[in-house]
């Protein structure tokens, strides 16, 4: 795979291509089938944690381009091909292929063993891209300015703080230009030892706080890479980023900017809501001038 370095467009052999049958067929009932690469440079959604999207791309042959209507993480044991939510085993399962599974609805032209070109929006990649590297460093800051809140020892982030991102974490969406996280505050949070008193009186006082963390980062222009121990899909991902504290790590299989300078500005806006009798703290980051 080579959607991590920032490719955008690749040449790959087809492999296999096969009808996903009538429970697979979109809204309007049109049929669809996967269709698999030696290699791609297409992000696919995953639904292990689905927080960024699959990309916009076609896969251009010399008749003229397919639509890829969804690109997702598949499985197969080679008897069947499994999608998504599907996927019956774990990653690394001794026998079972992951691989990307781009999805199409007219496979004409398409055959193992042909030539195809991968095409990605690039412009909505690099909006993706620049939405996730925001999401990072904005759960970072926002560990920061909750460091007081801990009455207890937890596991700290790559920065030595209290990881309440990695604790509390419930969702994340990763938009063009943003993302939206949410953590829930409930009974288990706080006996690890977050203190939730006075909190929504408080936001205010945290978005200025994280704000200004973010401001100070992404003016210090730190450079940010995806670090992978190998080329397979499986292979595990990291977002890395050289912050003026220290190298941060985080482990992450999507797309991501080259440096804190790309993305031109990275803002916050708290809520605290009730869902369900359990506080939900959201955080909305909003990156560039979008």
């Amino acid at each position: 795979m080579s959607y991590p370095r920032g490719d955008t467009a690749n040449t790959a052999v087809v492999l296999h291509c096969e009808p996903l049958g009538d429970g697979a067929a979109d809204a309007a009932g049109t049929a669809r089938w996967a269709v698999l690469l030696d290699t791609s440079s297409c992000h696919p959604v995953d639904a292990g944690w689905p927080d960024q999207g699959p990309d916009r791309a076609v896969l251009r042959l010399a008749d003229g381009d397919r639509p890829i209507i969804d690109c997702v993480v598949a499985a197969t044991d080679g008897t069947a091909l499994h999608l998504g939510s599907g996927i019956p085993v774990r990653k690394g399962t001794p026998g079972w292929a992951f691989v990307v599974a781009h999805i199409v609805d007219d496979p004409s032209g398409i055959a193992e063993g042909h030539r195809v070109e991968v095409v990605v929006d690039a412009d909505y990649r690099l909006a993706l891209s620049h939405g996730h590297s925001g999401c990072h460093l904005a759960a970072l800051a926002l560990n920061r300015a909750l460091a007081a809140r801990w009455g207890k020892a937890i596991r700290n982030d790559g920065l030595g703080q209290p990881d309440f991102d990695g604790a509390a974490i419930d969702s994340s969406r990763i938009a063009e230009y943003g993302s939206v996280d949410t953590y829930r505050l409930n009974k288990s949070l706080r006996r690890k030892g977050f203190d939730t008193e006075g909190l929504a009186d408080q936001l205010p006082v945290l978005e200025e706080a994280i704000n200004a963390t973010l401001a100070g980062w992404v003016a210090g222009d730190a450079p940010i890479r995806v670090e992978a121990e190998g080329p397979r899909l499986t292979d595990r991902r990291s977002w890395v980023c050289e912050l003026p504290e220290a190298t941060v790590s985080i482990p992450c299989g999507g797309t991501h900017a080259h440096s804190l300078a790309e993305l031109g500005q990275v803002r916050v806006v708290l809520t605290l809501d009730e869902v369900d009798g359990t506080p939900v703290l959201t955080m909305t980051t909003a990156v560039g001038e979008h």
